[in-house]
């Protein structure tokens, strides 16, 4: 009886105030403007699995609200009041005006947005056992997966939102469904038995990202993406250590410069010397064969002087009392004259022979010791190869060291045999010009005795004197056929020692290319990286301020014309792929009810 009793008053009420809007109960504040703080916007927005824009809304909050009418502006196709039960009115210019009541300190309203672009392209694409497939067909499939999701800048968007925000993408992936997964540029954490990819995109940066997966019976829950204004609080890092650092690097690279100056310098000197002595090799194997060629002619000619002489000292010996051909024996100093010439002659071209030798000797050895013994360690190297120094130029550093300090370990090697060839030449000059003396000695000898022969008392003396002389003559002779073989022997033996030389010439004639080369690539080097600190400094400064976003001043996604606006952010959402289950379901008819028996239903 009291329900019938209530519901009658009830009724009574509705039939004075049922027919009138909710305006109405508006207080007295209806006319006064009504302010707020802040405002703002979050987007909300389905899409396609493939990432195309089916519908979007924006809930709009305004923050410290004071009570009055509120002006807002918004191209909304719905709106809806989220805070309180008074109507909100849409203007045909866009205008949209609601009522702030007493206590609505934050007031929120919803409005539906159709035909706007978002600031992003968003391409989704599958592919399955490598070949597209559109997702609708995906479900339940089972293979091998390829998840590519492309983002871009919308031309047809403010781009604002594209060079300010941060945009985050995030998939669950199901153990169920998904296995031997692989996105290298996603950050993967767990949530339970669930694998979370989360990619990030930075202001101003297309992006392309794959998720690659084994997949079985494929289903994939909604993929979420965020973008909010990228906030990212960079402090000044403290870069004095590093600085020093790379002070001592830049320091380091000037005096590696320094030192491949004095190498290059060094290797120049080494190769000037090592050509002179490759000249000077190739003048002494000429002198070596020229003599080793007249040797046959000078041990002929000794020869027939002995037999001369042993043929005189003959018939002296056998014939006593016969007087030789005067004349016949006075020719003898004339061939023993003509012998000495001939020998201090080549004691002459020994001689020069050995000064060219010596002098392009002493400039090799003057260019070897100016190569620096500097003793680069091993951990020196690897420090350097790990260092942001151009590779190519290190590697030709090193390359250039290797070959300078295995040429002066060559040479330190072939020393001796150098110092050998300098003695070598010495003696066999000295011994040269001794014979040569000696023959001159001889043939003096000869002509003052055949001078002071008077008569045949005397040609006893001569007898003994030319004796004496063929004997010793003959020892000579030996000395002459044993150098003639030494001269033979090292002209046999020395092209061998030439060809090094030679090869030593041409190595360290390609060393000084090498070496200027090096030289040039370290001053680049070097002007490269004399302000490494300052550059670092710059590129990191250039770095943060690309990201620092602190300047940015918000704007309103909806309308330009929005003031006071703080925060706007969005949240979007694809769609799930999911397989379809089949379900009976019963349909229940309704009956449909009035208005007077759905609020008597309240009642009963």
């Amino acid at each position: 009886m009291r329900h019938k009793q209530l519901a009658a008053v009830m009724m009574g009420t509705f039939l004075v105030f049922g027919s009138l809007p909710f305006s109405v109960f508006a207080k007295d504040n209806e006319n006064e403007e009504g302010k707020y703080a802040t405002k703002d916007e979050a987007i909300y927005g389905k899409l396609e699995a493939n990432g195309d824009l089916q519908d979007m809304y924006v809930v709009n909050t305004f923050h410290d609200a004071k009570p009055g009418t509120i002006t807002d502006h918004g191209d909304y196709t719905d709106v809806r009041n989220l805070s309180n039960l008074l109507d909100i009115e849409q203007m045909d210019d866009g205008q949209v005006r609601f009522q702030v009541e007493k206590g609505d300190d934050n007031f929120y309203y919803q409005g539906t947005i159709e035909h706007r672009p978002l600031p992003w392209n968003i391409e989704i694409t599958y592919m399955l056992d490598g070949k597209k497939i559109d997702p609708h067909e995906l479900a339940g499939k089972s293979g091998s997966l390829e998840l590519r999701i492309k983002t871009s800048g919308n031309d047809d968007a403010d781009p604002a939102f594209f060079e300010n925000y941060m945009m985050q993408i995030s998939l669950t992936l199901d153990p169920i469904n998904f296995a031997q997964i692989q996105a290298p540029d996603a950050n993967k954490a767990k949530s339970g038995k669930d694998t979370m990819l989360t990619f990030t995109i930075m202001p101003k940066k297309e992006e392309t990202f794959i998720v690659s997966a084994d997949v079985t019976d494929f289903e994939l829950d909604p993929i979420n993406i965020s973008a909010t204004p990228a906030a990212i609080p960079f402090d000044d890092p403290d870069l004095g250590d590093m600085k020093g650092d790379m002070k001592s690097l830049s320091d380091a690279i000037k005096k590696i410069n320094d030192g491949v100056g004095d190498l290059q310098g060094g290797i120049s000197d080494l190769n000037s010397g090592a050509t002179e002595l490759s000249t000077g090799s190739s003048s002494y194997m000429n002198g070596i064969n020229q003599l080793n060629q007249s040797s046959g002619k000078l041990v002929g000619g000794s020869s027939e002087v002995q037999k001369a002489l042993q043929q005189v000292a003959g018939a002296l010996q056998n014939a006593p009392n016969e007087t030789p051909d005067i004349d016949d024996l006075k020719q003898l100093p004339e061939g023993l004259r003509a012998l000495a010439d001939g020998l201090n002659e080549t004691a002459n071209g020994l001689d020069e022979l050995g000064d060219n030798y010596n002098k392009a000797y002493s400039n090799l050895a003057e260019a070897i010791n100016g190569i620096p013994n500097n003793n680069i360690t091993k951990d020196q190297i690897e420090e350097l190869l790990k260092s942001d120094v151009d590779q190519e130029v290190v590697n030709q550093l090193l390359d250039s060291y290797e070959s300078a300090q295995k040429t002066k370990g060559t040479y330190e090697s072939v020393k001796p045999v150098f110092d050998a060839v300098t003695g070598t030449l010495d003696n066999v000059s000295s011994a040269v010009r001794k014979m040569g003396d000696e023959a001159n000695s001889t043939a003096a000898e000869v002509e003052n005795g055949l001078d002071n022969v008077d008569g045949l008392d005397q040609l006893g003396d001569l007898q003994s004197g030319i004796s004496e002389l063929a004997s010793q003559y003959q020892t000579f002779h030996q000395g002459l056929v044993e150098y003639t073989n030494g001269v033979s022997n090292l002209a046999a033996n020395y092209p061998g020692i030439d060809k090094g030389i030679k090869g030593l010439a041409s190595g360290t004639a390609s060393l000084e290319k090498g070496a200027g080369a090096l030289q040039d690539g370290t001053e680049e080097l070097e002007g490269e990286t004399s302000d490494l600190p300052d550059e670092m400094q710059s590129e990191l400064d250039k770095m943060l301020e690309e990201y620092d976003t602190s300047d940015f001043e918000p704007i309103s996604f909806v309308s330009k014309e929005n003031k006071n606006v703080d925060v706007v952010q969005f949240a979007l959402q694809t769609e799930a792929i999911k397989v379809e289950e089949s379900e009976d379901i019963e349909e229940t008819k309704v009956e449909k009810q009035g208005l007077w028996e759905r609020f008597l239903d309240l009642f009963r």
